[in-house]
């Protein structure tokens, strides 16, 4: 029989819709990403600051749901057919070259004792949350813009290839099984696809006649399939991350060239109206403060952390868009590409259960990408001023301007 701390329960829902309000409030004046405020309120009513929640299974199960759901956002609002051509290949060339750096710098951190695995913490610092920058980007109008192509696809690549990383390397099995058990999963996922994209076209109309009724059957089906990849991703031994990025992918596919707005207002609400901030609540109950402020040392790990992720995801941004972006542009790019938090928890989380980091490395690795989310969007913003709306999408075979 499951224990339930319904009390505790309570609280993270009560706390991620304060969060929104709070938001909505200090949105008036200031762009703060609401996850940010529900991260800090998880801190304040955690265990280690007033004691008036903490997480246990039944908790940790309806936080690694709201994990998998934001990474179906993910790879939903990430149009291959749009980030095909220039974009993606300068992507996927700017996470390598991400990775090098960050596998470099980890491994002159390790050398000097500041950290215990180069590859952990190295990968950690090679992420972009795009999950977490498409409601910040979407509602500044950057998303349809020419831009806005390229961060998706920077962010794709930035997401996708540590989701990668954590299927085929961090797993207890080895390297080569992994890969394996991934082509076959791959294989079952476009098989999946397929039936998806054949039967959304023959059943279309009668799906989109429940979305204003209660039997919501598009959103039930989205909802199942989120779970079940993410379910048959665990069961093969991959992470939860792949399933849900991959749902939301073959939900993308599926509804191509439809009317969707409806449906993904109504997704949208499902997700980011419950699942999504309880994650963020409850990595908020999980952060270990007093790791990070036990020792003033630890506390100059989090800047420097902080300006390596600039210099890891940023650095490509600079060197590799020159033909492709102005220079107030490419640090926009840049800094946007800089914002990590989800897969830092999650690669952070798998470091300290199989002893290759400390809980003060990963405080403050987290405590980074928590002011990386806070302050590069901002800043981001800021860089792009008034263009957002300005500039036409680059076209898929070039990636340049229609």
């Amino acid at each position: 029989m499951v224990t339930v701390d319904a009390e505790s329960f309570l609280v993270i829902v009560g706390v991620a819709a304060l969060a929104a309000f709070l938001a909505a409030v200090v949105g008036s004046r200031f762009t703060v990403p609401v996850v940010v405020i529900e991260i800090v309120m998880g801190i304040i009513v955690g265990p280690e600051l007033l004691g008036l929640a903490d997480d246990d299974s039944f908790i940790d199960f309806f936080s690694n749901l709201g994990l998998g759901m934001l990474f179906f956002f993910a790879g939903y609002e990430i149009d291959f057919e749009r980030i095909r051509g220039i974009p993606l290949r300068l992507a996927v060339l700017g996470w390598v070259l991400s990775l090098a750096l960050a596998y470099g710098i980890g491994g002159l951190l390790e050398l000097s004792g500041l950290v215990l695995s180069l590859l952990f913490t190295g990968s950690a610092m090679a992420t972009t949350a795009i999950g977490t920058l498409i409601p910040i980007l979407s509602d500044a109008g950057e998303i349809r813009t020419r831009f806005g192509t390229y961060m998706l696809a920077a962010g794709a690549a930035g997401e996708f290839g540590p989701i990668l990383l954590i299927t085929l390397v961090f797993s207890t099995k080895g390297a080569a099984v992994n890969a394996v058990i991934l082509i076959c999963f791959i294989i079952l996922a476009v098989i999946t696809a397929l039936l998806a994209v054949r039967g959304a076209g023959r059943g279309w109309a009668m799906i989109e006649r429940t979305l204003e009724t209660s039997g919501q059957l598009a959103v039930r089906i989205a909802v199942v399939l989120v779970f079940a990849l993410g379910a048959l991703a665990a069961d093969l031994g991959l992470d939860l991350l792949l399933g849900g990025f991959v749902a939301g992918v073959i939900v993308r596919e599926a509804l191509r060239g439809r009317e969707v707005r409806i449906f993904e207002s109504k997704l949208t609400a499902v997700g980011y109206g419950f699942f999504i901030p309880f994650f963020f609540v409850t990595s908020g109950l999980k952060f270990e403060l007093s790791a990070l402020t036990g020792d003033p040392i630890r506390l100059l790990e989090l800047p420097l952390f902080l300006a390596l992720f600039l210099v890891v995801r940023g650095a490509p941004a600079l060197l590799l868009y020159t033909r492709e972006l102005d220079r107030s542009d490419r640090f926009a790019l840049a800094v946007f590409s800089a914002t990590e938090l989800p897969l830092v928890v999650a690669i952070t989380t798998i470091a300290i259960e199989e002893g290759h980091m400390r809980s003060a490395t990963a405080a403050s690795l987290i405590g980074a990408a928590i002011l990386s989310t806070t302050i590069f969007p901002l800043l981001g913003l800021r860089l792009r001023g008034d263009r957002a709306r300005a500039a036409p999408e680059p076209s898929a075979a070039t990636g340049r301007a229609l």
